[in-house]
């Protein structure tokens, strides 16, 4: 079992990726939790790459976290440009925008349940080898708890930093997505929908619109239909 030292609240929560990047051979990671209703706490993320690959999967709803998330078991594309991307079409599609040439996604297990996970990205294609495979389970094992405290404490605390590389809780979203309901008279579903299908089609990010809804410089009750 690898071990991971539990940084203190004044560490860099990026360090707890150190060993992802510098033992795979990795060009960059992240780790995200998920609560009970789907909720998703980005914990840290090495690079804007990293950063970016999270965002889209948060914001498409689809991506090789959501397969790990589901199944418990890793999910490995050993080449972004020739996979078929069947299970994520939209995300496989715009990942080919980014530097990206393989991406592994590992469940973060707590027991037998499966509480987030971490994604890999490498510049080159090509997979991973047994021994390297067998390590990123053991470090995402290792880390599961901490991601775990680390997503209840920012949820716990109104005023936890967040920034474009760790959004923490996405509070933004969640409450533009109220803000939504109300002004759509729609479920808390439709309306999240409606905001990725805006963010989708506008070519810019959830969290970006989210901000603008919280402001009040957008309002959907007066988007063209």
């Amino acid at each position: 079992m690898v071990r991971v030292k539990d940084p203190d609240s004044g560490a860099v929560l990026a360090e707890l990726l150190r060993p992802f990047v510098d033992g795979l051979g990795v060009t960059g990671a992240s780790i995200a939790v998920f609560d009970s209703n789907g909720g998703q706490s980005t914990i840290c993320t090495s690079d804007g790459v990293a950063a970016r690959i999270d965002e889209l999967q948060f914001e498409l709803g689809e991506g090789p976290q959501w397969v790990a998330l589901k199944t418990g078991v890793p999910t490995l594309v050993p080449d972004v440009a020739v996979d078929s991307h069947e299970s994520w079409p939209i995300f496989g599609a715009s990942v080919q925008s980014l530097d990206v040439g393989a991406l592994f996604a590992f469940p973060l297990l707590m027991g037998a349940v499966t509480v987030g996970a971490v994604v890999l990205y490498r510049q080159a294609a090509g997979g991973l080898s047994p021994q390297r495979m067998e390590v990123a389970a053991s470090l995402a094992s290792a880390v599961a708890g901490i991601a775990v405290r680390r997503a209840v404490a920012d949820a716990s605390e109104d005023s936890a930093s967040e920034s474009t590389m760790a959004p923490s809780m996405r509070r933004e979203v969640h409450q533009a997505t109220g803000m939504i309901v109300a002004q759509l008279g729609v479920s808390a579903t439709i309306a999240y929908s409606r905001l990725q299908a805006y963010a989708f089609s506008t070519g810019r990010s959830v969290l970006e619109l989210a901000h603008k809804v919280v402001i009040r410089e957008l309002d959907f009750r007066f988007l063209p239909r």
